[in-house]
């Protein structure tokens, strides 16, 4: 995607560095980071420097390709066994984080040179299978459609166009009318921040809506859609992703509103049985109590917008069950939520 007419991905790898855009400075500014080590990509993980499941997951394949690289001589398989453990402890939730530590990791025992090729791979496929992604999800969308959105599942979520958002950005270069409706995704306004920003830089009609709008929304039928994406989909079709879809996807099946769900194959935890097996990340109240912002002076800042002393719960995610889900788009086209057709589409992966 183009940012100031240059184009960029969310993170690459160069040499042994990993770069990526630093999500918890936008919108108000836009700059690269650089970790020059598996522990640097590991604490961009973990602090939100770099989110979303395709973009995890490519960090985290970069990270232990870094580990392999990084690796003594003496004592090589413990280093990249402890890196590959506190790699997998960064986003618990992240399916897409173990899928590419596993793929790097078992490359990594023919040689590290093939790691770091392997790494290199999961990112170039994350961008193709979200363009796909985008090809298949455009087809569900009318010549003039409003859709509601949750949390970001745009390209910087992924490695390139994003997932939720790629249909959208799809049939807006197509000339369709679309309208979108960005949830701010409390209680770190993902939505506010990110999906808009995205959407501004491509000039896609959009409007941000308090998260707790969205059942007035559907009921006034000022809602078509809704897309999400994902970040962990069990094998009997439950999603775990960004807290609050739950609620949306109740609302919107009392409402008579198609609920789908945009993730590749690499989402999907063939291992995991059901939606009480997903881990759930639980994070620091602080995301909760204070909001980040511009200060009078134009300085970005923390400020306390709860009352002090109160102590908050954050819960990253929460987990939706198959029976609220329309279907998912995946990047080998739409399947109904049901095992067998998760079963069938990951298989082919193997």
């Amino acid at each position: 995607m183009k940012v100031n007419g240059e184009d960029f991905r969310t993170i690459w790898m160069d040499g042994q560095s990993v770069f990526m855009i630093e999500q918890n400075l936008l919108p108000f500014d836009f700059q690269i980071h650089e970790s020059k080590t598996y522990f640097d990509t590991c604490f961009a993980i973990t602090t939100m420097i770099v989110r979303g499941a395709g973009a995890i997951g490519a960090a985290a394949g970069f990270a232990m390709a870094q580990a392999m690289l990084e690796a003594p001589n003496e004592g090589f398989m413990d280093f990249v066994l402890q890196a590959k453990e506190d790699i997998e402890a960064t986003r618990p939730t992240a399916q897409n984080l173990f899928y590419a530590t596993n793929r790097v990791f078992k490359a990594g025992t023919r040689s590290v040179d093939a790691a770091v090729k392997e790494a290199q791979l999961i990112a170039n496929e994350d961008a193709h299978n979200s363009r796909l992604i985008g090809k298949f999800g455009n087809e569900l969308i009318k010549e003039k459609t409003n859709i509601l959105t949750h949390c970001n599942a745009g390209w910087l979520a992924f490695v390139n166009y994003g997932t939720a958002l790629s249909p959208i950005y799809m049939a807006h270069k197509e000339g369709k009318e679309v309208f979108v409706y960005v949830d701010e995704t409390r209680p770190r306004g993902q939505g506010a921040k990110l999906t808009a920003w995205e959407l501004k830089n491509e000039n896609v009609p959009h409007v941000i809506v308090p998260d707790n709008a969205g059942a007035y929304l559907m009921a006034n039928k000022m809602v078509d859609m809704i897309i999400v994406g994902a970040d962990r989909i069990a094998r009997n079709g439950d999603v775990a992703n960004k807290i609050g879809t739950f609620s949306k996807a109740i609302v919107a099946k009392e409402l008579n509103v198609p609920f789908y769900v945009a993730a590749p194959s690499s989402t999907f935890d063939l291992d995991c049985p059901n939606g009480d097996d997903i881990v759930i990340e639980k994070r620091s109240e602080e995301e909760v109590l204070y909001q980040t912002g511009i200060d009078s002076n134009g300085n970005l800042a923390k400020f306390l917008v709860s009352s002090p002393g109160s102590p908050a719960f954050n819960y990253a995610f929460d987990v939706t069950p198959a029976k609220y889900i329309t279907g998912f788009i995946t990047e080998k086209g739409i399947i109904k939520p049901l095992a067998q057709s998760i079963k069938r589409i990951c298989k082919n992966d193997e």
